[in-house]
């Protein structure tokens, strides 16, 4: 008895030991995980999407490098998300502060600008976040003066930096007669490193005051 082998009429006949062609790699795979290892975490995303798509219609192959760039594309876009809001945040604290405080508040000192009264005053010391209050309220101190240096300017030196702060503070002799002292905030070199450039002149009392020395309404002891 012989025996005859046949195959389906729509199916493709194969040789003893051979085998159907693998599909080939699908581009987009590969664009999507080279483009979000760039960083181009959004196209890497759309990529990797468009290659699931096309390799689960069975044309094409790549499925991990098709996941590989959405799960990259997605942790890139997350981080430069991130970036993004830390960056707005850090600008907006750089903004000086309005002179229109109505409730206490708490800013970093480099935001401080002539007018300001300062509800405490912090420690000797490095000099950051600092709480301001409306002047009509108890306080410690106002900023009487400032002085901003030049963005491209060099480090001039503590000392230095100290004396053309100083420039601005003044105090009469009626304000000395009540124990009124100027108080001088300067940046200093690591704050200068970090883009500090606002020096501040303040007038200090020795108990909490309210009013302002601008207008002459501070209520200084007789």
């Amino acid at each position: 008895m012989s025996h005859e082998y046949f195959a389906a009429p729509d199916a493709p006949y194969y040789a003893p030991g051979w085998q159907p062609a693998r599909p080939p790699v699908d581009g987009f795979a590969v664009a999507a995980s080279v483009t979000a290892l760039l960083g181009i975490g959004v196209v890497g995303i759309g990529l990797g999407i468009a290659a699931l798509r096309r390799i689960g219609r069975g044309a094409s192959r790549g499925r991990g490098l098709a996941i590989a760039g959405v799960v990259i594309g997605a942790a890139w876009t997350l981080a430069q998300v991130v970036l993004v809001v830390l960056a707005v945040q850090l600008a907006g604290l750089a903004q000086p502060l309005g002179l229109d405080v109505a409730e206490p508040v708490d800013a970093r000192a480099r935001q401080l600008v002539t007018g300001h009264c300062v509800g405490a005053l912090p420690p000797d010391g490095e000099i950051d976040v600092v709480q301001v209050v409306p002047c009509g309220e108890p306080h410690a101190a106002q900023v009487v003066s400032e002085y901003r240096f030049a963005a491209d300017a060099r480090w001039p030196g503590q000392v230095a930096a100290d004396r053309r702060v100083a420039v601005g503070c003044e105090v009469t002799d009626a304000e000395a007669d009540a124990g009124v002292t100027a108080l001088v905030w300067a940046p200093t070199e690591d704050s200068w490193a970090r883009g500090d450039r606002t020096g501040l002149c303040l007038l200090r009392t020795p108990d909490p005051v309210t009013g302002s020395f601008l207008d002459g309404t501070v209520d200084l002891p007789r």
